[in-house]
This record gives structure tokens, C-alpha cells and sequence, in this order.
């Protein structure tokens, strides 16, 4: 065979491998699982770390306040040094709304040695602690709720005897890169970190989604956290392996009444989120980034590409392996893109989207190698020599 050829059957040969080795990542059922109505329905307090989010806040806060949920229930949002008034907003949505508390903190600056939205996290969780809550949801303040989420989500955790709940929020696809490229984010970190595999008792695979987590306050305590993962830039992953490494139990799954009301109208916008933590994702290792790059070649480009050289060079081995990687990828997108109600003619197109992701990556590993490090929300972070989980 040729050169073409091996390499078609090798991404065939991966392909089949992904499709059924890897918790069947693929498919999009791993929702809230069973669950009852608690006989006593324990305290939780909401953490909103935000950082200038005057724009989100009259979208999100709302339905937080609005949350219809059986036992106590406070909400405290962390002004993280914001400058475009997020505290006086979320003061005044308050009043204006009613439903569950707020209190309002500005804690300052962060300390050395400490990632923005986890300071922000770490003020928000000492106050929530006064008032002893059973559970913590930490949630972004782009995050919009169905009244019944909270209830949902305390059923869940009581009902499976889970210390840790975290939902994927059901990110906005309006504009034509939203469509492009954010189902295929949800796509690749579930390729990543397998939702079965995080689900199953006693397994070794961590993750969590950052804008919904409910956490019982007292496996938090147990992890040390977020004191233990103040260094990190991926908080949830970390904040989710912290909590297995103390024996607790967790789960993950897509939301269906959790949404992010934040938009990326522009591929920039995009880049900016996929490339502030991507070269930190692969631990700053050159050699894991060029795993990485090669692995992105042979498993997403190849096969588009060795079909058309098999075809124009007369390979029938290349361009049937290649055509036939080719469907298994797109027909493994099918699901997530159907998840996400778009057109399931975006799945050939996924090819495309993987290279952006590529690119996305090394550049991200580039902007580290100049000193830039980790952006979030105007803050940049140096690499952190013992930052964990990174």
C-alpha cells in the first residue's frame, strides 16, 4: 500500500477506536440522573464569582433569584474588581426582583499565587460557610437557570449520593462561528474526559463544567478546596479531580435547562476562550503539544484529505479507508449537533473546525512562550511552577 493509504487506515483504524473504546463520548444521554424529592430539603448557598459582567447580570441573576426551591437557599456574588459596576447592578436586580437573598462582596485583588475567578471563589465560599450550608452551587454569572434547576440539581446529588453535581451548560449558538465551532467544543471535551467514564463509581476520570457545579460542603472541605487548587487555570477539572482524590463521588453531564447566555458572535471571541487555557490543558509540555498536533492531523484532517488524494491519485484503498473515517466522524457529531438543534449538514464540516481548534492551541502555546501565560478577564497569569492539575 501507499504512504496515503497507511495513513488513511491508521485514522480508520483510530476512528473505530473512538467510536467504541472511548465511553462512547459520542452519544449525548448522560442528563441528571433518577431522582426523588429528598425528605428534607438541605440549605445551599450560590457562588457568583463575576468580573465585569454589567451586561450579563440582568440576563442571568434573575433566574437564580427566581429559583424555586423547597429549603434555604442564599446567593452570594463576588465583585471581582470589576469596573463597569457589576456589584451595583446585581444590587439593584435584587431589589428589583426579590426572590432569594444576595449578598454582594468585593474582595479586592487577588494574592499571590492565586488564579482571579478562584479568589473570587474562595471569598464567596468563606462567607457562604457562615451560614453552615449543606451545599455550595458555584455557577457563573453568564449562567441563566430554569426555576427549577436548583431543586433538580439537590435531587440529583441526594438521591445518587453524589458530592459533586456539575451540568454543561447548554452554550449559545446563534451567530455563524457559534454554530461552527461551539457544539464541537462540547464534542471534544466529552472526547476528553468521557461523561460515562467521570459517572462510573470508582473511576479515575475527572472533570467537571465550571458554570454548574454543586458541591456538598462537606466533601469541599474534605478536598481543600479552593485552597488546593488555587494555582489552577482549568478550576473545574481541577476542582472535580480534588474531589475524587478525597474519595468523593462525582458526576457529569449535558444540561437541558442550564443555559449560557453569553455570546461569541466573532471567531476572535472564540479563539480568546479556546486558547486562554488550551497550552495549560497539555500541562505547558512541547512534547504533549506535539502529540497533540500530530494526533489532530492523522484522526481529524487525514481523512478528508486522503480521500481526495486516493480519488485524484487513483488509490482505492486510500480513498475507501479515508471516505469511510470521514463518515464515522461525522456520523459520532451527529448526536451532539442534533443536542445542540442544528443542522446535522455541519457534521462533514467537522474536519474544518478541528484544524481551527489546532490552531487555536498553538497559539496558545505561542502566547505562553512569550510570557503572556493565561488570560481571564484582562488578568494574565504566569505559569504557575506547582500549580495543580494543570
Amino acid at each position: 500500500m501507499s504512504a496515503v493509504a497507511w495513513i488513511a487506515v491508521g485514522s480508520l483504524v483510530a476512528w473505530v477506536w473512538l467510536l467504541l473504546g472511548q465511553g462512547f463520548f459520542w452519544r449525548t444521554d448522560q442528563r441528571l440522573p433518577s431522582r426523588a424529592d429528598p425528605e428534607r430539603w438541605p440549605s445551599v448557598a450560590v457562588v457568583v464569582p463575576a468580573r465585569d459582567e454589567a451586561e450579563m447580570l440582568p440576563v442571568s441573576l434573575p433566574s437564580l433569584l427566581a429559583q424555586d426551591y423547597p429549603g434555604a437557599a442564599e446567593i452570594f456574588l463576588v465583585d471581582d474588581c470589576s469596573r463597569d459596576g457589576t456589584g451595583d447592578v446585581a444590587r439593584t436586580l435584587s431589589v428589583r426582583c426579590g426572590g432569594l437573598p444576595v449578598t454582594v462582596v468585593s474582595p479586592g485583588e487577588p494574592e499571590p499565587g492565586w488564579t482571579g475567578k478562584l479568589w473570587a471563589v474562595r471569598h464567596g465560599m468563606a462567607l457562604a460557610r457562615t451560614r453552615e450550608p449543606d451545599y455550595l452551587l458555584l455557577t457563573d454569572a453568564d449562567i441563566a437557570h430554569e426555576p427549577d434547576s436548583l431543586r433538580e440539581l439537590v435531587a440529583a446529588a441526594e438521591s445518587g449520593g453524589f458530592d459533586l453535581v456539575s451540568q454543561m451548560a447548554r452554550l449559545r449558538v446563534a451567530s455563524v462561528w457559534e454554530r461552527l465551532v461551539v457544539p464541537a467544543f462540547v464534542y471534544f471535551f466529552a472526547q476528553l474526559y468521557p461523561f460515562r467514564w467521570i459517572n462510573r463509581k470508582g473511576g479515575r476520570t475527572a472533570a467537571a463544567a465550571g458554570g454548574c457545579v454543586l458541591l456538598r460542603s462537606e466533601a469541599a472541605v474534605r478536598a481543600g478546596v479552593p485552597g488546593s487548587i488555587r494555582q489552577a487555570v482549568i478550576d473545574d477539572v481541577s476542582l472535580a479531580r480534588a474531589v475524587r482524590r478525597s474519595g468523593g463521588r462525582i458526576w457529569l453531564g449535558l444540561a437541558d435547562r442550564v443555559d449560557s447566555v453569553r455570546p461569541y458572535p466573532c471567531l476572535a471571541d472564540l479563539w480568546r476562550m479556546v486558547s486562554r487555557s488550551a497550552y495549560a490543558q497539555l500541562r505547558h509540555n512541547p512534547l504533549v503539544l506535539l502529540g497533540t498536533v500530530l494526533g489532530l492531523a492523522l484522526v481529524y484532517l487525514a481523512p478528508p484529505v486522503t480521500l481526495v488524494a486516493g480519488l485524484l491519485g487513483g488509490d482505492a484503498v486510500a480513498a475507501w479507508a479515508g471516505g469511510l473515517a470521514w463518515a464515522v466522524m461525522a456520523g459520532t457529531y451527529m448526536p451532539m449537533l442534533g443536542y445542540y438543534r442544528q443542522s446535522l449538514w455541519l457534521a462533514p464540516l467537522l474536519p474544518f473546525t478541528a484544524l481551527l481548534y489546532l490552531l487555536m492551541t498553538v497559539d496558545s502555546a505561542v502566547q505562553h512562550h512569550r510570557g503572556r501565560g493565561a488570560a481571564w478577564k484582562g488578568r494574565t497569569y504566569a505559569r504557575p511552577e506547582a500549580a495543580p492539575d494543570q
